[in-house]
C-alpha cells in the first residue's frame, strides 16, 4: 500500500505529482456505391412459419392449463397445457434458478420424434431453486422462490403465466393468448397410406393451402424447402408491464432502444451475409442473439428466449396515458394506465425454452444472463491495441511496407491482418507461394515488434481431393450433409466448396487440431485468426445461405440450428489456438456470425458496412447492443468497409474507433488504400493522436475488460446503465459510457463546428479530458469541436489508470511507466481500479499471478490497496505522475508514504490542460 497526503492553499483546477473481408464481398461486381439488394432476402410476409402464426392467432384459439397434472419434483414444477381445438397437451415446466431467474419449458409430452433443444450454450447445467407452491385461487397456481418475494401466478383457463415481484405484477406470459405450438406430424404421404378411404377433395384442399402455407413445401424465388419434419413452429407472448424501453436481440443496423413493430417488419434473427446492410431496417444481419433487456424506473428485466432457429420478434409498446375515460355506469371515471410493452417471439422449429431474469438492477441482469452463458472472455492484451487490416495486402514486401509506415509515422500498432488473399487459391491453412513465400520471416519481423499477424478461415473449403484438409474431411465425413444425404456442395470464395459441421463435437476437434505448429506450417505463435463467412455464407443458396433441409450431426436438419452455426466454428478455433499452446495461451478470434455465448471465445464485429457517416453514426448503438446482450469485445469497420471516406469523415471515425472495445480498420479490395498516413499531414497527425489516446488509456481498458470477465459488466454502457434512475438518459444512443469513469461522445455529422453533449447525473460533476473544464450533471453542454476534437468527459469522483509512456505496440509498454488521473466528486473524493497480469497466458487463472489494485482519495489523501488479496504479479512499473482534477485550494506540499519509506514530492503545476512533470 501507498498514500499520498496533499496540503492545500490555493486553488488549481488540476495538479501533477511525478513520482519517478473478406465480408460478404460480391465477386465481379463493382465495390463503388454498392448496396444490399433487399430482394434477395424475406421479409416477413415471405415467411411461411409467420403467416401460419397471424392467420391462426386471428381465430383466438385458447390454451388452458390442466391444474389437476400438477407435478412437483425436485428440479421443476410440470403440468399440461391443452389447446381447445387440437385437444393434443402440451408439457409445460417451470424451473426456478440460483441467481433470481425463471426458466420455462414447453414441449410436446410426447412427440413423434425429439424436438431440437439447443446445447452447448449454457455453461453449464443451471443451478435449480425448489418452488415452494403457495395456495392460490380456485382454477390457479402460485409458486413461489425460496425467499417468497419472487412469485409465478399460473392461472388455468386461459392459460397465462404473471410473474411477480413483492405483489407487483412484472411480467405476464400469454396474456394475449400467442402460444403457438405446431405439433410433429407424420408426412401426408405417409398419412394417406394408412387411410384406406381418403378422399380426393382433401389433397386437392390441401394442395390449394400449401403455397400460402408452406406447411410441407416453401418456395422463395427459384428456391423451394422441402420439410420433412413438416411445420414446426413456435410463438409466445410476453406483457411488460410499466416498461416503455427495450433492448438487445441484436444484431440489426437499428436504434438502440426497440422499435414498435406494428407499423412493420418484425426484427428478424437469422444469420445472413448482407453486403452493405441498410441501415435503420430490423432485417436479420450477421449474428443473433434472442436476449431482450426492458428497463423502468427501478427495475430492469431480461427475457432469454433459447432457439437457434430463424427467429422474429414483434414489439409494441403503449406509452403511459395520464389518463383514460373508462365507463362505469352512467358516470366517466378517470384512471391512470400504466405503459407496457408487448414482445412477440416466433421460432420456426425447436421448442419453447425461455429465461426470465429477474433484476432488479441493470448490474444484476448482465450476472444472471452470464450465469447462463458465460462472460466475455477474459482477451490478451495486444487485442486492445489497434488492429490494420484489408482485403488485401499483397504480398510479404506490401506488409512490411506497411508495418514499416507505422513506426516512420509514429504511429503504434499491434496487428497485422490478411484476408482470403493470402492462402493457396482460397484454400485455408495454406499460403500463396509467390506472395508469401516465407510466412515465418514475415511473422519474425512482425514479432521483432512484438506485433501480431491474423490471419482468416472461413468454414467452407475448396472441392479438391489434392486439397489435404478436404481429402482428409471428406474421409471422415466432416462435412454438412444435402437432402439427399451427400456432401452439401455451395460457392463460395473458393468456387464450388462443402462446409465443415461445426455442430459436431468430432468435427470441431479436429478442426481444433488444425491449428497446431506442426499441421498449419508456416504459423507461428504471433498468428492468430478471424472466422468469416460463418453464417453461413453460400453464393448461390437461398438469400445467400445454406438450404434448411441441409442435414447436420444427429441427423438435425439445418433449420433447427441456423443461427449457432457460426458460433460452433468460433468455439473450435479458440478451442484450437488454445491447444496449440497447450492450455498456456489466451486465443484470439475475431467473429462474423455469433448466437448467444458467443462472448466466451472472443470478439465480434458489425460487418460489410460502408463509408458514410449514416454508417459511422449507427455503429454507437449496433455496439451498444451488442454490450448489453453479453458481448462486450465488439467493433465496427474504421473507415467503412465498403468505398472511400473523405478524410473528414475516416479522422472522425478513427476518434470513435479509439474509444469503443475493438479497434480496425479495414477495407475491401476495389477501394482507395487508407493507411493512415495517406491524407495529408495534418490529417495524419489527426489520426496519430486518435490512436495513442487509445493506447495511453490501455491500462483502464484492460481493467474494464477485466470486469466483463469477473463481474459481468459491460464495457461499453448505454447511459441508463450507469444512470438507472434518469429518465432522460433511456433513449441516448449517440453517447455512451467506456466504464463507470468516462463518457464519449463521438463527432459524427460532417463539419461539425459545436456538438451537444448530455451530462447524466444531477450530483455528479464532469470534467473534460483535455480543457479540464468542468460541469455539473443533468444538463445539456454545448461543446466547440475542431477536427482534433474527441469530446471525452471524466466523472467526477473516479480514477483512470493510464499509460504516460506510447510504444509501437503494447508489448513495446510493459515496462512504461503509469499515471492516474484523479477526478474528485462533489464531495471531494474519487475511486477507482487497476488490474493487471501478464497479459496473454492463463497464470492470471490458474496461478492467481495478477495485481488488482483500489484506489481511494479522500479527505486529501490518495490511497492505494488491494482489491483482491488472492493475487500476486511482480511489476517493474512505477506511477509516474497522478493529476488530481477538481481541487478546491492549492496544495502547499505534496508526501508520498510508502512501506518504511516517507518523503516529499515536488507537486508540478500547468495551466489547465497542459500537463507538465
Amino acid at each position: 500500500m501507498w498514500r499520498l497526503a496533499l496540503s492545500s492553499s490555493r486553488s488549481p483546477q488540476s495538479l501533477i505529482v511525478s513520482e519517478s473481408d473478406a465480408g460478404a464481398k460480391n465477386l465481379g461486381k463493382p465495390v463503388e456505391d454498392e448496396a444490399v439488394d433487399k430482394n434477395i432476402f424475406k421479409d416477413c410476409s415471405k415467411i411461411a412459419f409467420y403467416r401460419r402464426q397471424k392467420q391462426q392467432l386471428s381465430k383466438k384459439s385458447t390454451y388452458r392449463a390442466l391444474l389437476d397434472s400438477v407435478t412437483a419434483g425436485k428440479e421443476s414444477t410440470r403440468f399440461q397445457i391443452i389447446n381447445e381445438a387440437a385437444k393434443v397437451p402440451l408439457l409445460a415446466e417451470v424451473y426456478g434458478i440460483e441467481g433470481n431467474i425463471f426458466r420455462l419449458k414447453i414441449n410436446e409430452e410426447t412427440p413423434l420424434k425429439p424436438r431440437y433443444e439447443v446445447p452447448d450454450v449454457l455453461t453449464s447445467k443451471p443451478s435449480t431453486v425448489r418452488l415452494i407452491s403457495c395456495s392460490g385461487d380456485t382454477g390457479s397456481l402460485v409458486l413461489a422462490n425460496g425467499k417468497g418475494d419472487l412469485k409465478c401466478h399460473i392461472t388455468a383457463n386461459p392459460f397465462k403465466i404473471d410473474l411477480v415481484s413483492e405483489e407487483d405484477v412484472v411480467m405476464s406470459i400469454n396474456s394475449l393468448g400467442q402460444l403457438y405450438f405446431e405439433q410433429l406430424q407424420i408426412p401426408p404421404k405417409q398419412s394417406r397410406a394408412t387411410k384406406e378411404n381418403e378422399e380426393d377433395t382433401s389433397d386437392d384442399t390441401t394442395q390449394e393451402n400449401q403455397e400460402e402455407l408452406g406447411l410441407w413445401e416453401e418456395k422463395f424465388r427459384n428456391f423451394v424447402d422441402v420439410k420433412d419434419n413438416g411445420p414446426a413452429s413456435i410463438g409466445l407472448d410476453f406483457s411488460l408491464h410499466g416498461f416503455e424501453h427495450v433492448y438487445g436481440i441484436p444484431q440489426h443496423a437499428e436504434s438502440h432502444q426497440l422499435k414498435n413493430t406494428s407499423d412493420g417488419d418484425a426484427y428478424r434473427l437469422y444469420n445472413l451475409d448482407v453486403y452493405g446492410y441498410k441501415i435503420h431496417d430490423k432485417m436479420g444481419i450477421y449474428g443473433s442473439v434472442p436476449y431482450l433487456l426492458a428497463h423502468k424506473l427501478g427495475r430492469t428485466l431480461g427475457i432469454f428466449w433459447l432457439n437457434a432457429s430463424e427467429t422474429l420478434v414483434e414489439i409494441n409498446t403503449e406509452p403511459a396515458v395520464k389518463y383514460a375515460l373508462t365507463q362505469t355506469g352512467p358516470v366517466a371515471a378517470k384512471q391512470k394506465v400504466r405503459s407496457q410493452t408487448d414482445v412477440h417471439w416466433m421460432s420456426e422449429s425447436g421448442i419453447i425454452d425461455v429465461f426470465l431474469l429477474t433484476g432488479p438492477t441493470p448490474s444484476d441482469v448482465f450476472k444472471q444472463y452470464s450465469y447462463l452463458t458465460g462472460t466475455q472472455a477474459m482477451p490478451p492484451l495486444f487485442s486492445l491495441g489497434y488492429h490494420q487490416c484489408r482485403w488485401n495486402y499483397e504480398d510479404e514486401h506490401d506488409v512490411k511496407a506497411v508495418d514499416a509506415g507505422f513506426d516512420e509515422h509514429d504511429i503504434p500498432y499491434d496487428v497485422m491482418w490478411l484476408d482470403i488473399e493470402h492462402t493457396e487459391g482460397k484454400r485455408y491453412f495454406t499460403w500463396d507461394k509467390k506472395r508469401f513465400p516465407n510466412p515465418k520471416r514475415m511473422q519474425e519481423l512482425l514479432r521483432s515488434k512484438k506485433r501480431k499477424l491474423v490471419v482468416i478461415s472461413d468454414p467452407h473449403i475448396k472441392i479438391d481431393p489434392d486439397y489435404l484438409v478436404y481429402a482428409k474431411a471428406k474421409e471422415q465425413g466432416f462435412f454438412v450433409r444435402n437432402h439427399e444425404g451427400g456432401d452439401f456442395e455451395g460457392v463460395c470464395w473458393p468456387g464450388l466448396s462443402s462446409y465443415l459441421d461445426f455442430t459436431s463435437p468430432k468435427v470441431r476437434q479436429w478442426y481444433s487440431s488444425l491449428f497446431a505448429f506442426s499441421v498449419y506450417q508456416g504459423s507461428t505463435d504471433i498468428l492468430y485468426i478471424w472466422n468469416d463467412m460463418n453464417e453461413p455464407s453460400v453464393f448461390r443458396g437461398p438469400e445467400l445461405t445454406m438450404q434448411k433441409n441441409a442435414i447436420h450431426h444427429g441427423n438435425w436438419e439445418h433449420r433447427e440450428l441456423h443461427n449457432i452455426y457460426g458460433f460452433y466454428q468460433q468455439m473450435a478455433t479458440a478451442e484450437g489456438l488454445i491447444q496449440r499452446s497447450k492450455g498456456k495461451e489466451r486465443p484470439f478470434v475475431l467473429t462474423r456470425s455469433f448466437f448467444a455465448g458467443s462472448q466466451k471465445y472472443g470478439a465480434v464485429w458489425t460487418g460489410d458496412n460502408t463509408a458514410e457517416w449514416s454508417y459511422l453514426k449507427i455503429s454507437i448503438p449496433m455496439l451498444l447492443t451488442l454490450s448489453v446482450t453479453g458481448i462486450s469485445f465488439c467493433g465496427a469497420d474504421v473507415g467503412g468497409f465498403i468505398g472511400n471516406p473523405e478524410a473528414e469523415l475516416l479522422v472522425r471515425w478513427y476518434q470513435a474507433g479509439a474509444y469503443q472495445p475493438f479497434f480496425r480498420g479495414h477495407a475491401t479490395k476495389d477501394t482507395k488504400r487508407r493507411e493512415p498516413w495517406l491524407f495529408g499531414e495534418e490529417h495524419t497527425q489527426l489520426i496519430q493522436e486518435a490512436i495513442r489516446e487509445r493506447y495511453t488509456l490501455l491500462p483502464y481498458w484492460y481493467s474494464l475488460f477485466y470486469s466483463a470477465h469477473v463481474a459481468s459488466q459491460p464495457v461499453m454502457r448505454p447511459l441508463w446503465v450507469e444512470f438507472p434512475d434518469e429518465l432522460e438518459t433511456f433513449g441516448v444512443e449517440d453517447e455512451y459510457m467506456l466504464g463507470s469513469a468516462l463518457l464519449v461522445h463521438p463527432v459524427t455529422e460532417p463539419k461539425a463546428t459545436v456538438v451537444d453533449v448530455f451530462l447524466p447525473g444531477s450530483n455528479e460533476v464532469w470534467y473534460d479530458s483535455k480543457t479540464f473544464s468542468h460541469w455539473k450533471g443533468a444538463c445539456t453542454v454545448k461543446i466547440p469541436v475542431a477536427l482534433d476534437t474527441i469530446p471525452v468527459f471524466q466523472r467526477g469522483g473516479s480514477v483512470v489508470p493510464i499509460k504516460t509512456t506510447i510504444g509501437r505496440s503494447t508489448g513495446c509498454m510493459t515496462d512504461s511507466p503509469y499515471g492516474l488521473w484523479v477526478a474528485l466528486s462533489t464531495k471531494g473524493s474519487a475511486v477507482g481500479e487497476f488490474y493487471l497480469d501478464d497479459g496473454h497466458s492463463f497464470q492470471y487463472l490458474h496461478q492467481k499471478q495478477f495485481l488488482h489494485r483500489k484506489f481511494s482519495f479522500a479527505s486529501g489523501v490518495l490511497t492505494n490497496s488491494c482489491a483482491d488479496k488472492r493475487g500476486h504479479y511482480p511489476s517493474k512499473c512505477v506511477v509516474e505522475q497522478i493529476l488530481v482534477l477538481g481541487l478546491k485550494k492549492h496544495p502547499s506540499s505534496v508526501t508520498s508514504h510508502s512501506p518504511g519509506l516517507n518523503h516529499p514530492a515536488d507537486p508540478a503545476y500547468g495551466r489547465p490542460g497542459v500537463v507538465s512533470s
